[in-house]
Parts: structure tokens; sequence; C-alpha cells
């Protein structure tokens, strides 16, 4: 069955409003069963978490239901579901438990092409545990990780590997599984962003080879939370700093305060929405994710090859890596103007899209772009259309015709 876009684009109220989101990559729009699932948490009775009460027992019903729900979308067990704020919070005081047992002479593996969410909080750990921090390089004409290199970057003292299974700055998917393999062969714990990876098509903890996976809820149409996942087994053998009285349980002892509970009621719908993308799809709901997420990665890979051959029939475009599995994420400049002033042209259209560095500050330095700007960034989600590529390319031509002014 076709993927049906109109039918998709109908559960997303602010596409109503006009505008070209080519900006999912830094958050999609919200799906409509989510915003209602939020709303009607907030407008009903609430509570805190209680067995006493009936608020305090739908604040149960709430976590127990976002921690199931993500297991689904991750292939995941509920009980190694952490949730929290953001993959940034929840990467950190993973860092700092695991640190703490690092001492000198450790070594920690960490990548050039990572979000700096995945590789600040490992080298500030190693930093304060004096454990050395080695680096993956990325090829810069490719964009590609080899997973060659981590043969020469791993040993017998290396504690930890972090990767991401999808760059948010060039969509470059390395081989992680492959990566895993060489750092499980000497002991080391595998860490995986899959905060740009997870929108993207079906995804399963396991075949990934992770230990850990951290995913973010408003990168797939939820809210703004996120979770870490990993087997309870491996939660359980570390102790977070935490306040006394707090849960000491696995794995509500590596969630700060209170949650907000309407956003975790959020999150399960947003994960029900990614489930209904084929409604031909039958089964249990990891069934239907993984279905779903697969027919909505071959139209977003149909719309992102159309946007990749537009820009490279531009001789005034320059699209930094060509890697041959990625995520539909391009980074692009346009000749003659800071990556600033074309998204700036470009929102003056109506279309969204991100400039700077994206948090990839790494790659952009290794590049020699980020003192420059950066560059400009058009991410492909499933509400995307062929015909919004072809409104960008259009608006990219009159841009270079006009010498970069604003002629709206």
């Amino acid at each position: 069955m076709a993927f049906d876009v109109a039918r998709v684009r109908a559960a997303y109220p602010a596409l109503a409003e006009g505008f070209v989101h080519f900006d999912g990559a830094g958050g999609t729009q919200t799906a409509a069963p989510v915003v209602d699932a939020v709303t009607a948490a907030m407008r009903a009775a609430g509570g805190n978490r209680s067995t006493a009460f009936v608020p305090g027992r739908r604040a149960l019903d709430q976590v127990a239901g976002a921690r199931a729900a993500v297991a689904d979308l991750l292939g995941a067990d509920p009980s190694g579901v952490v949730l929290g704020p953001s993959a940034t919070a929840l990467t950190y005081t993973l860092a700092r438990t695991l640190g703490a047992h690092w001492r000198s002479g450790d070594e920690v593996v960490v990548s050039r092409l990572d979000h700096d969410a995945n590789v600040r909080p490992w080298v500030q750990a190693a930093e304060a545990a004096g454990a050395t921090v080695r680096w993956a390089e990325f090829d810069p004409v490719t964009g590609e990780l080899p997973a060659g290199q981590y043969a020469d970057l791993v040993g017998d003292r290396t504690r930890l590997v972090a990767v991401t299974a999808g760059s948010n700055a060039i969509g470059t998917a390395p081989d992680v599984s492959a990566i895993a393999k060489t750092a499980h062969a000497v002991g080391a714990t595998v860490f995986v962003d899959g905060v740009h990876s997870v929108p993207h098509g079906p995804t399963d903890l396991a075949g990934l080879g992770a230990d850990f996976l951290v995913t973010s809820a408003y990168k797939w149409s939820g809210p703004h939370l996120a979770a870490m996942v990993a087997d309870p087994a491996r939660w359980a053998a570390l102790r977070p700093a935490k306040l006394l009285p707090s849960a000491d349980t696995v794995p509500d002892r590596f969630e700060y305060g209170t949650p907000s509970f309407p956003l975790l009621a959020g999150v399960t719908a947003a994960v029900d929405h990614l489930a209904g993308l084929d409604p031909t799809a039958t089964g249990d709901r990891r069934t239907r994710v993984r279905a779903g997420l697969a027919a909505a990665q071959a139209h977003e890979e149909a719309v992102f090859d159309r946007l990749l051959a537009g820009l490279a029939d531009r001789s005034f475009v320059t699209v930094y890596g060509s890697p041959a599995r990625r995520c539909p994420t391009v980074s692009f400049r346009v000749a003659g103007l800071a990556p600033a002033q074309t998204a700036a042209a470009l929102g003056e259209a109506g279309l969204c899209l991100s400039s700077g560095d994206y948090y990839a500050y790494e790659y952009f330095r290794t590049m020699g772009l980020r003192d420059s700007g950066g560059a400009v960034r058009a991410s492909v989600y499933h509400y995307n259309t062929v015909d919004e590529v072809d409104r960008l390319l259009g608006e990219l031509d009159r841009l270079a015709a006009s010498g970069g002014r604003m002629t709206r």
C-alpha cells in the first residue's frame, strides 16, 4: 500500500498554518492525538503517584504507559526505560554514574560526528576520573564514520564507546552493530545516541548492539521528553546520586523529581500515532510501530532523494557529505551567503530550516565551518512532500538570482 501522506499530514494541526517544515531534526510538529492526550490529562483531576486515590493511580498508569510505549518503539523492556526531560540530561546522569567507577588509565571512545550531547558528557566524566579520551574520526569528504577504525581505538582499558546511530548534521548512519561488536569484544559498554535515527525507521535495541540507547519524543511527533533504555540488569548495577527519600528501585532511581504526567500521556499517544502510520498493519503495538516506521521511511527516502538531486543540480549550492547510509538530513551552503542569511531568507518565504552547527560541534569545527556560521540544514520527516521540496528548490533559485536579497 502506498504511503498516504495526505492522511498523515491531516494528523498534524500545525501544518494548517502553511509553513514548510524541513527542521524535523530540531523537533517535529506535534501529532493531534498527542495534543489531545496531553490536554485530556491536564483537564482531568491530577495528583502525584499514589495508590490511595484515583488521581494518584492515574499518575502511576501514565508513567507505566509511557515506559511500555517507549519499550515497544525501541524493542526494550519497560522495566529498563528511564524517562527524563531531555536526552542531554539523561546522558549526563549516566555519564556521571558510570564515570564514578573509571580510573586513571581507563579509556573512553567518542566520535567527532556526534551531537555534543553524546560527546561532552563523556569527555567531562573522563576528565574528572583521569581517564583518556580517544576520538573516532569521520571522512571529511563522504561524512562516513568508518567502523574499521574502532579496532585500533578500543583495547583492554576501554570502558565505554559512545556513537550516534544517525548524524543530526549530515544524516550519516554508521554501522553501529559492527562498532558495538568491536567494543563488546573487549568488554566495553556501548552507548548509542538514537535521537536522530529513531524517528526515521524501525529501531531494535538488541539489533544495534547498544547497551544504552537514548531518544527524544519531540523528534517523533511527541512532547518535549526523552527516554533512555537498557536491560534492567544494567540499571540495577548502577547507583546514581539521588535524594535519600526518593525511590531506590529500577528504573525510578534514575529519574529526578516529579515527572510531567500529562506529557507522559503524550509520549504514549505519540507511539500509538507512529503505530498507525501504516493503517494496514496488524498485530501488537511493537509490530505495528515497526511497520508504520518502515512505511514512513520509504516515503521519506523518496522525498529526500528528490531534495538531494535538486541540490546537486545547483552549482551555487555546496552539499556536505555523501554517506551511503543516512537519515534524511543534509547540510549545505549557498554561495555568497552566510548560513544564517540563507535560513532567514527562506524563513521569509515560509520555509523553516535551521542554520549554525546544531550542536554538532566537532563536525563543524573539524570541517572548518563553525566559525563562519556552520551550514543550513534540511531534514525530511514523514509529513514532508515532493511538492515542498520543489518549493524549497525554487526559493533557492530565486535567492541565488536575487544575489541573496530577500524579495518578499
